[in-house]
């Protein structure tokens, strides 16, 4: 059976946090990634290698998510580039303006996601397969990373007897 080729997912966002965030989240559904921290950079690696899929934070220094959207719609080879917008400042003073301006012009655009910061591995990596529209196969994958995660997390937070007691029922399942 062949599998499909892992898309790549560019990840623009100007906090280092975020951009590790992401990026181990969509690593671990199997994508590959690449970083940019404000779109100047972004818009550099998008011209060396296109990526399937942008993340892209509107509020950043030197060029906001907004001018990157614009140059991206101006080149006949990047305008289909799909886009997920990530931000912080949906509802707030610092993102107004970046909101109106975003929807003035993207109303068009399909697919188009807006993701509120905080974001879930889970919401980002649905989003990511919805936009992409990937195979049930390719879904049910990065579904099943999701669903280990949120056990390991559990295991992580449960108290000494609950360890206790996994350990037995994993025992006796050899």
């Amino acid at each position: 059976m062949e599998t499909e080729p892992k898309k790549k997912i560019l990840i623009v966002d100007d906090e280092p946090d975020i951009r590790n965030f992401l990026s181990a989240c969509i690593e671990d559904a199997g994508f590959q990634t690449d970083t940019a921290q404000d779109g100047i950079e972004a818009m550099e690696k998008v011209a060396a290698d296109p990526p399937d899929l942008i993340t892209l934070d509107l509020v950043m220094p030197r060029r906001s998510g907004v001018r990157v959207i614009r140059e991206l719609q101006k080149n006949e080879k990047w305008a289909k580039i799909p886009v997920i917008v990530i931000t912080a400042h949906a509802r707030d003073e610092f993102g107004s303006d970046e909101i109106k301006a975003l929807s003035a012009f993207t109303a068009n655009m399909k697919p188009r996601i807006t993701i509120e910061k905080p974001v879930t591995q889970e919401k980002i990596i649905n989003s990511i397969c919805q936009v992409l529209e990937l195979t049930d196969s390719r879904k049910k994958e990065a579904k099943g990373t999701i669903e280990k995660d949120q056990i390991l997390n559990m295991v992580k937070n449960a108290d000494l007897d609950t360890l206790k007691q996994i350990r037995e029922v994993l025992n006796n399942k050899k």
